[in-house]
């Protein structure tokens, strides 16, 4: 257990002040228990899936295992998909409606149309639930076109019937069940979604599928979609602003009024316009539920100073777990193709896949902080070490510790029962010996240490 680790390794005693030994690099206080983990995964949206399915069925099985596998993959334990709202047809990149024409009006009778495949999100959920992946997030960017103001899923536009619409119909409660229905489609598959969101980037006009939502405005369709979704299990998330600041506004104004405060499980918001620097203002379950950096070029280094390598990604994750308390982690596609910042980039023609140092990043925190695991106090004296500490629900701890430096650091006394995981340009959690109760930090790296 964590308690004679410590008592050896992490709080300094008498007898060093004494004999004036330096602090122990990494500090951990197990008595002091922050935020729950809902876990780490990876979105999917938008059709990707379909580009995995056009892989030769070997490599299909690679991915998926690299996705899934807790031993020797990520282990991803969330899954975020989109709910569809383009016509019947539309190509690759739009996912398509379960209701892709006006039924005659929001009071008619729904003409709800299953494919029983979704984008190929149905036949990637059975295989995430076949590895253990519980958690199902199924998020919308737009209503269908008929139910908006500007007639059409792309380009903003606001919700029949919200205020400040500009309709005079109210789709407002079919909307919502439409939501619903998507969910029970996916029963009906075998797969439960967990996780509801009606809205993504509101404050973000795109000129694809996208939806304006004001906070106050999110408050009013929430106290809508909470009656309507009671009864079904269903978490409702809210709101996937396109900024962790600017996230705020909509934490905020939900948790300012009692009955839309009572609906919402879990406050998502996006770290595109602002970074995490703090935790939202909440004492509710919170997310960074979607990010990837910007650039131009598909980039597999672990550290180039690009913005978009695999160091960039374990320090926006560190910053999202310490700064941000969040309780889930959830990076934009887990693959796609040509220039993308995704995890791994599949190239159809030439019938292969390639996968970038920010998926290890990433897989070093999901492969060993489990759902259900609690953050640890954590700290280190050197401000170039970037420290977080996790104890899972078996007892394990996991202590992650990204050196920002340039220069190793060597960390004795650590427990004899720790197994240490080196990640960085020439590592992807390669076991690092843990030799005479010593782990080496070594610089420009995320060693992971592992507590039986």
């Amino acid at each position: 257990m964590l308690r004679a680790f410590l008592a050896a390794t992490f709080l300094a005693n008498p007898a060093s002040i004494a004999t004036h030994e330096p602090p122990p690099p990494v500090v951990v206080n197990e008595h002091v228990k922050l935020q729950d983990i809902d876990g780490f995964g990876i979105a999917q949206a938008f059709r990707r899936t379909e580009l995995v399915r056009q892989l030769p069925e070997d490599q299909q099985q690679q991915i998926t295992d690299l996705w899934f596998n807790k031993k020797t993959g990520a282990g991803f334990s969330i899954l975020r998909f989109g709910i569809g709202s383009a016509p019947t047809g539309a190509p690759y990149d739009q996912m398509w409606s379960i209701q892709p024409t006006d039924p005659g009006g929001p009071d008619a009778p729904p003409q709800y149309v299953w494919d029983h495949d979704d984008g190929s999100q149905v036949w990637l959920a059975k295989i995430a639930k076949s590895y253990g992946v519980k958690r199902f997030y199924g998020d919308a960017w737009s209503a269908p076109g008929y139910m908006k103001d500007n007639g059409v899923q792309e380009n903003g536009g606001q919700l029949c019937g919200i205020t400040g619409s500009t309709c005079t119909a109210d789709w407002r409660a079919a909307y919502a069940r439409y939501l619903v229905q998507w969910t029970k489609f996916y029963a009906q598959e075998g797969i439960r979604i967990t996780d509801l969101g009606f809205t993504n980037e509101p404050d973000f006009t795109a000129s694809y599928a996208s939806m304006r939502f004001t906070p106050a405005q999110a408050v009013e369709f929430v106290k809508i979609l909470g009656p309507i979704a009671r009864g079904t299990g269903l978490k409702i998330a809210c709101c996937d602003s396109f900024g962790w600041n600017e996230a705020r506004a909509y934490t905020a104004a939900i948790q300012a009024d009692p009955i839309a405060r009572h609906y919402v499980d879990t406050y998502t918001g996006h770290t595109y316009a602002s970074p995490v620097d703090g935790p939202q203002p909440t004492r509710g379950n919170v997310w960074m539920s979607e990010w990837n950096p910007n650039g131009s070029t598909w980039n597999e280094n672990w550290d180039d100073g690009s913005g978009y390598d695999g160091m960039t990604i374990a320090q926006a994750v560190h910053d999202a777990m310490t700064l941000g308390n969040a309780n889930g982690y959830v990076y934009w596609f887990g693959e796609s193709r040509g220039a993308t910042r995704g995890l791994m980039q599949v190239d159809v023609p030439a019938q292969t896949f390639h996968i970038s140092k920010r998926f290890w990043a990433l897989a070093a925190y999901s492969r060993f902080i489990r759902p259900g695991a609690v953050r640890l106090q954590a700290s280190a004296p050197d401000p170039a070490l970037k420290v977080s500490a996790f104890r899972n629900n078996d007892g394990s701890e996991v202590i992650e510790v990204l050196n920002t430096g340039t220069a190793a650091v060597t960390w004795k006394g650590v427990n004899g029962r720790a197994t240490a995981y080196l990640t960085d340009g020439g590592n992807s959690l390669t076991p690092s010996p843990v030799t005479h109760r010593t782990v080496v930090l070594q610089p420009r790296a995320l060693t992971t240490i592992v507590i039986k």
